[in-house]
């Protein structure tokens, strides 16, 4: 049953005041765009090794080793497919005014050898007490 219109309106109110009052939260409550993507690759993959490891079974079972090469090299590309490198940028970050933007800001990266970006780091850790 959809809600009223005054329903609608309390609830975008409490919306915007939750994310005036506590933005870090209001933004990790947001849906991401790219999440559903990914379970769906990750339910496909998971469904392929399964089929993977059937074909293993049945091919020792009958002693048909090819049979079980084949299972093997489907599990092994049904697990490369479920979590191939790359699938964090389908998520989207979201923004101070609660906009999600379709990819994610590059980080951010200090000028400076890596030996003088250790070097800072470890001073700022030795000046903030954390040791």
């Amino acid at each position: 049953m959809p809600l009223s219109e005054h329903e609608q309106r309390l609830l975008d109110q409490m919306e915007q005041a939750l994310k005036v009052e506590d933005p870090k939260f209001a933004s990790h409550m947001v849906a991401h765009p790219g999440r559903r993507r990914f379970r769906r690759r990750v339910a496909i993959g998971v469904c392929g090794v399964v089929v993977g490891l059937a074909l293993v079974i049945v091919g020792m079972t009958i002693a048909q080793i090819w049979l079980g090469v084949i299972g093997f090299a489907v599990m092994v590309a049904a697990g490369a497919y479920a979590f191939k490198p790359g699938h964090a940028r389908e998520f989207g970050t979201v923004q101070e005014d609660g906009s999600v933007s379709a990819r994610p800001n590059p980080p951010s990266r200090s000028a400076g050898t890596f030996m003088q970006r250790l070097e800072e780091r470890w001073e700022r850790r030795r000046g903030q007490g954390g040791w």
